[in-house]
């Protein structure tokens, strides 16, 4: 039997102008990474995982996704060294990297920017407003299916 090819492997060869955000999601909890996904499908994107800084920045290069969602507390690599690094690239450069994170102390948000994010939602996220504010974010032909109750 041959060996499986990645996920993203496979959503890389499908990606097209008409489909809806293939958003990456690098985060290494579980939970967390299980929500965010869950609400995200459910309002029609395309979402692929990874659980490590380095990675998610492999995916990127891989799969160049519409937008990033990036934990800053990583295994491997933290997220401002993955901002860093996938806004040099330049094929990566115009990706939106939104930070999904706990850190909320004075000046966090000011660093998180400075490494390269768009924008910044602390964690816990809520459930009913998180679609809303990563959608300020992406292109209108790129937002999710309208759907915004999530059960």
């Amino acid at each position: 039997m041959g060996q499986r090819k990645p996920l993203y492997v496979y959503l890389a060869a499908r990606k097209d102008p008409g489909m809806k955000a293939t958003i990456l999601v690098i985060e290494d909890n579980e939970k967390n990474a299980y929500l965010v996904t869950f609400i995200l499908e459910k309002c029609g994107y395309q979402v692929v995982q990874a659980r490590d800084g380095e990675r998610g920045i492999a995916v990127a290069r891989q799969i160049k996704p519409d937008m990033i969602l990036l934990d800053i507390q990583l295994p491997v690599m933290d997220g401002y060294a993955v901002a860093r690094e996938l806004t040099k690239d330049g094929e990566l450069r115009g990706i939106p990297i939104v930070a999904v994170t706990s850190y909320a102390m004075l000046g966090d948000r000011e660093h998180i920017l400075a490494a390269g994010c768009v924008g910044y939602i602390e964690k816990p996220i809520n459930p009913s407003t998180f679609v809303a504010e990563i959608e300020q974010f992406l292109t209108t032909d790129k937002k999710g299916n309208g759907l915004r109750s999530v059960p």
